[in-house]
């Protein structure tokens, strides 16, 4: 009898363990011990489930006895059963295979475990209309036309003049299109918003002007014969604290296509990130828009998080897209709660699909350029997969004296709504624009990289009235030229015929490379102020410069390889992780890290 009583204490002892709610903890690395951010942890048999975030961590609640799923596109998909209240760490193998796998729709099957499935394949052919089907972009995606930036002569085109770009979208669409085994189309890849998208360690600066200016020079990683030019700038960083205070719109998009985790789901989630961060200063209000547009929160404190927080969470969607209305409603609630030297600003979050009233381009362009004289910023969150515009949601930022960000996980949610979220609504220099000067007994041709969508004519650079780019508290900008150099013969550059009517003999013995010039505005200015800097010539190797040099200049690398350029010598992939590896520098979020891996695991 006691030894029965001793069986049945025992069983009830580990049914309890079992049973057991405890909180789950672990690091993944790569097979070279290096975190992996975004990688699924699924508990088996439930749609309960997060992701790693940018040093590899995760955390979950689950129960001893379950079984948690580690999958991660290139990589083995791994089980690993919860025993006791150990951390479980995991290293992942890359796949010697990524084979085809069909996923059929089964309502039985949690919408996270569908994701897993998903991920875990390189060609998935996928019912939900929220995921790529056959490793395409869906036809649905919409991205402006690029042409890439040629070579140009210095003696027909000695300037180049350009608005700066602080967007950081492309860089983490790309990376979801890695992330989900797609193939990128050209028009996606759009280079400078890939270098914009990492932090570079530029000094502060040391005047009174908002923003320190650094210039470096070595000879180019991909070509034998030209040279890289780096020119960059740091916005002087102003503590959060010392922030004034902010008047918020949310405009969200709760139209049909929202109806997805990716999408609706991630924006609720990523709103509260920024909740999180509002003072009792700062006021939010919430305006939706589907079929019509209306107001679901008015104006309130931002220490009253859980009534905002309700709101977000009562959201749903279903119905078309009044986007025109929608912004008109939110530009009217934040002029009439206006807060002079405050950030006034409406934060647009959609996948860009606007087909009802004010839908086109144009007309979107029109509106946005009226309501910007109103003082009120505009800042465009995209989110999803499979009909996201691209090229609307860029309009609308840059007519709104604004910025665009691409939202795929929720470390990229921390990352916009969180750690960066003040800087880049506090703007401390607006219309930035910069203008390059190349010596011509220096330097016979030039292109800048990327940057092709910011053009401007040379004599937009003066003329006070032509709208560039804003720049944020503590934001950082990179710009690449690359240079042929005076007496080297380049197929890359075409003849024209010699001038008749221009000196095109500079006998100039200056050893300056170029004189590199910016204009900028206070916020609330109207004239613009003019900074100059010259960079003097080196032949320095790229391997022989900063490691922010080394860094920037693979990232373009992989940019240009995407973009099938005419101008690389170089399609190797071992090219850019030796160049990322040598500028990679003490990486402390991880983002350098997992640019490497996103490059090793592109085919």
């Amino acid at each position: 009898m006691k030894t029965f009583a001793t069986i049945i204490c025992m069983l009830i002892t580990t049914l309890t363990l079992q049973a057991q709610q405890i909180t789950v903890t672990g690091t993944v690395t790569d097979e070279s011990n290096f975190p992996l951010a975004g990688v699924n942890v699924l508990i088996m048999g439930s749609n309960n489930g997060t992701q790693t975030d940018l040093d590899g961590k995760y955390e979950l609640k689950a129960e001893i006895g379950q079984k948690l799923i580690f999958s991660y596109v290139g990589y083995e998909t791994i089980e690993k059963q919860i025993r006791n209240k150990k951390p479980i760490n995991v290293q992942m193998k890359p796949s010697a295979v990524l084979e085809e796998i069909v996923v059929v729709e089964d309502e039985s099957i949690p919408p996270a475990a569908m994701e897993v499935l998903g991920v875990a394949s390189k060609n998935l052919r996928f019912s939900r209309p929220s995921y790529p089907v056959n490793n395409q972009v869906s036809n649905n995606e919409s991205y402006d036309k690029i042409e890439e930036n040629i070579f140009k002569s210095v003696v027909t085109a000695p300037l180049s003049t350009f608005s700066i770009d602080v967007d950081k979208a492309g860089y983490s669409n790309i990376r979801r299109m890695i992330n989900h085994g797609q193939k990128i189309p050209k028009d996606a890849v759009k280079i400078e918003e890939m270098i914009n998208y990492f932090n570079y360690d530029y000094p502060e600066s040391k005047r009174n002007e908002p923003f320190s200016i650094t210039t470096e020079v070595a000879n180019s990683p991909w070509n034998t014969s030209t040279k890289l030019v780096k020119i960059g700038l740091k916005g002087k960083d102003i503590a959060t604290e010392n922030t004034p205070a902010s008047n918020l719109v949310f405009l969200l998009d709760v139209s049909g296509s929202m109806n997805a985790e990716n999408k609706l789901g991630l924006l609720k989630s990523a709103l509260g990130v920024l909740v999180e961060q509002l003072r009792e200063e700062d006021k939010v209000s919430i305006v939706v828009y589907a079929g019509a547009a209306g107001t679901v929160l008015e104006p309130t404190s931002g220490n009253n998080k859980e009534k905002i927080m309700q709101a977000i969470d009562n959201l749903s969607a279903g119905g078309s897209t009044a986007g025109g209305e929608g912004i008109k409603l939110a530009y009217k609630i934040a002029e009439e709660n206006f807060i002079k030297d405050g950030n006034n600003r409406v934060i647009l979050a959609t996948d860009g699909d606007f087909n009802v009233g004010a839908s086109s381009d144009r007309a979107m362009e029109d509106l946005i350029e009226e309501k910007r004289e109103s003082g009120v910023f505009l800042t465009c969150l995209g989110f999803g997969m499979g009909n996201y515009k691209d090229s609307k949601m860029e309009t609308l930022a840059d007519k709104g004296n604004g910025n665009h960000a691409y939202i795929d996980t929720m470390q990229e949610a921390k990352k916009v709504l969180g750690t960066e979220f003040f800087g880049t609504i506090y703007t401390i220099a607006k219309d930035v624009k910069l203008q390059v000067e190349f010596n011509p007994n220096k330097v016979q041709a030039y292109r800048l990289i990327g940057y092709e969508n910011r053009l401007l004519n040379d004599e937009d650079f003066n003329d006070d009235t032509k709208d560039a780019g804003e720049l944020g508290s503590g934001h950082t900008v990179t710009a690449l030229y690359e240079l042929i150099p005076v007496g080297v013969k380049s197929d890359y550059l075409k003849d024209i015929d010699d001038l008749k009517y221009t000196n095109t003999n500079n006998t100039s013995n200056t050893d300056e490379l170029l004189t590199v010039k910016f204009r900028y505005k206070e916020p609330d200015g109207d004239k613009s102020k003019l900074i100059v800097k010259t960079l003097k010539d080196s032949n320095a190797d790229i391997e022989n410069s900063s490691i922010d040099f080394q860094f920037s200049a693979a990232v373009a690398l992989f940019g240009q390889q995407l973009r099938d350029s005419e101008f690389i010598e170089t399609t190797s992939r071992e090219e850019v992780v030796r160049l990322a590896e040598a500028g990679r520098g003490t990486d402390d979020e991880g983002y350098r890290a997992e640019f490497i891996r996103l490059v090793k695991s592109y085919k």
